[in-house]
């Protein structure tokens, strides 16, 4: 029996399907001035799914992303109201954690629009600050280059926090990050106090090999990947949006909990979903976690 960390799954995707609006590259972030307490209602549904984490909807409230938009002005409240939209969701279910989540600067998928390192730790520093103390962790989703990964740790580990990191891998090659880095450089950027490390938002298929790299790091490790055919070229704009991906035809909760259960045969502790993963795929998972002894916790 393996104690495991169940993570909840993707919120943005969720969010679309709920509210029926079309989406737009601040999707997740507007869906809670326009539909206050959807989010809320994922985080429960997540919860009596039966994960134990909820990760916060940050990932997207980064001052250049809100630029030139409606919401330039609200960086501030609108943490506020992700912060407060897990605390509900945590406080009605009657246990879990809240992970603050914090995304690329730029654009997910996109290691060439990140900035120079004196302004991406600015920037990376001041989202911390709004999430750490209302949060048991910090997350850095979607790392997708070394860069990325050294930034977010100088941002975020002073704040004495667990920080954990989740890096993206190319669709295609399970050794190699999305900057066509190898994995393996992430390796020695792994200083003491980083919590875990994690593989995200990527085809499941590739994982595995990526798994047997950073379990070489002696942190727990694990994974959570996305249900998308592949990363197309349209979305590698500036101002990417979801409507241009397509998920999975074969994604159903089975085969992705397949998926999990041979990470967790190769020693992951912490998994769960990303982009396109549903309550269903974590109950799914939930379920045979059950079957095969392990403890959630």
């Amino acid at each position: 029996m393996t104690d495991i960390i169940l993570l909840d799954g993707g919120m943005g995707q969720e969010l679309v399907q709920r509210a029926g609006d079309k989406p737009t590259a601040l999707w997740s972030t507007q869906i809670m001035i326009d539909h206050p307490g959807m989010v809320a209602g994922v985080h429960a549904d997540f919860y009596s799914a039966g994960a134990t984490i909820a990760t916060a909807n940050s990932y997207a409230i980064h001052r250049d992303r809100l630029a030139k938009t409606e919401m330039e002005g609200r960086f501030f409240d609108l943490h506020a109201m992700a912060i407060a939209e897990a605390k509900a969701a945590t406080v009605a279910h009657g246990s879990g954690q809240i992970a603050g989540a914090i995304g690329p600067l730029g654009a997910s998928y996109r290691p060439d629009l990140h900035p120079e390192t004196n302004v991406a730790v600015r920037l990376f520093a001041e989202v911390a600050e709004q999430l750490v103390d209302n949060s048991e962790l910090i997350i850095g989703e979607t790392i997708a280059s070394i860069a990325h990964a050294q930034d977010f740790l100088t941002a975020t580990k002073p704040l004495g926090k667990p920080v954990w990191l989740a890096l993206t891998l190319d669709d295609s090659d399970g050794t190699r990050l999305r900057s066509g880095e190898p994995v393996a450089s992430v390796l020695p950027v792994i200083e003491s106090g980083v919590g875990a490390i994690l593989i995200n938002c990527c085809t499941p298929e590739v994982i595995p090999d990526a798994l047997k790299i950073i379990g070489e790091v002696g942190i727990p490790y694990g994974a959570y990947a996305n249900g998308f055919e592949h990363i197309t070229d349209e979305f590698l704009r500036d101002s990417p949006t979801v409507d241009t991906l397509n998920l999975r035809r074969d994604f159903t909760p089975k085969l992705y909990a397949d998926h999990v259960m041979g990470w967790i045969d190769q020693g992951a502790t912490i998994v769960g979903g990303c982009c396109e993963v549903g309550p269903t795929h974590i109950a799914e998972i939930a379920e045979q976690l059950r079957v095969a002894g392990h403890q959630i916790v």
